[in-house]
């Protein structure tokens, strides 16, 4: 049987690969004990600095929806209108009383000046002076009300544009277009995602542990992420029934795909300790086995299980046993796993 030329050159290829990769030597770890932080964990929940919600301020029916749930808005953008007809009737209303009290006072002023006047050549009594007085005071004062009525009404007609007070995402939404809403009810829910924290609590007999000023990292399973806290608050109070204490965990600013709601794992540093560690990148978990392998004085890798602790911020994880100290395993599981492979054919 004869092979192409080009199939020759092609296993020709792979051949040489698989050599030059079984070739390679294995990045090492050496097994040794490290001072470590040693911590206190806390289970946690993220949630947004700053969260509100948006509520209707007249009644009205919904003429307009521009934003739903996940939707990002601007500051000042506006989120959902309501059928302003009402509103400008009132308004139109109120400048029309305004404008009625500006003409009567007008007319009370210019009285109350010639009043002044003839009292001076004793044409007419005092108490004639003071009654067109008091009409210029009443006449005054009606017309400052109904200023006041105007700009009540004007405020009121810009509520039927609904406003975001804050860039941020759309949380929730709660009416539907042409629903009557009322004065009081809630509109929308949404969340500036630039400001988060984390919420734990802290059982009461660990305070001391953690200290006045915590120093706490935030684990993000889901996401394989180590968060540094930029501040800590402890709160000065105490839940009755479970007796712990709240601790808001503000993290660094603009954290991407972390969103309130999501589960988190708190570290509190509360001293040091010893602890064997090796890289996470060297572990192997096949099913329930949990491996690593371990090199020898000739670079083979051999295949060992192994008890594992917790993991650290800085992608190492504690060893309970399985390896010795003196030790070197494999740093990159899959390289070693190919390495072990072509050695045994």
């Amino acid at each position: 049987m004869k092979l192409d030329s080009r199939v020759l050159f092609g296993l020709s290829a792979m051949l040489f690969g698989a050599s030059v990769q079984a070739a390679e030597p294995l990045a090492l770890a050496p097994v040794q004990y490290r001072e470590v932080e040693q911590t206190y964990s806390v289970d946690g929940v993220v949630e947004a600095t700053r969260q509100s919600t948006v509520s209707a301020q007249i009644s009205g029916r919904v003429k307009a929806i521009f934003f739903d749930v996940g939707d990002r808005v601007s500051k000042g953008q506006i989120l959902l209108k309501i059928d302003e007809r009402e509103a400008e009737q009132a308004l139109a209303g109120s400048r029309a009383q305004l404008s009625q009290a500006q003409a009567a006072l007008q007319n009370a002023r210019l009285n109350y000046e010639r009043s002044q006047e003839l009292f001076k050549q004793k044409f007419i009594s005092q108490a004639a002076l003071d009654k067109a007085k008091s009409d210029y005071e009443m006449a005054k004062a009606q017309a400052e009300a109904s200023e006041a009525g105007a700009q009540q009404s004007a405020l009121a007609q810009s509520y039927t544009s609904v406003i975001a007070p804050y860039a941020g995402v759309v949380s929730a939404r709660m009416v539907e277009m042409g629903e009557m809403v009322t004065v009081g009810k809630p509109l929308m829910t949404g969340f500036d995602p630039s400001q988060l924290r984390v919420i734990a609590n802290v059982s009461q007999d660990r305070l001391k542990d953690i200290g006045a000023r915590p120093d706490v990292t935030v684990e993000v399973p889901s996401l394989n992420r180590w968060i540094k806290a930029a501040s800590v608050t402890v709160q000065p109070s105490a839940d009755l029934r479970t007796h712990s204490t709240q601790v808001r965990i503000d993290l660094p600013a603009n954290q991407a795909n972390l969103y309130p709601g999501m589960f988190v794992r708190t570290h509190f540093v509360v001293g040091k300790e010893n602890k064997m560690l090796i890289p996470t990148s060297a572990v192997v978990r096949r099913s329930e086995v949990v491996a690593v392998y371990v090199v020898d004085e000739k670079g083979a890798p051999r295949l060992r299980q192994v008890r594992l602790g917790e993991a650290n911020a800085q992608n190492e994880i504690e060893v309970l046993a399985g390896l010795n100290i003196g030790e070197r395993v494999a740093r990159e599981a899959v390289k070693a796993g190919m390495v072990a492979s072509e050695m045994k054919r």
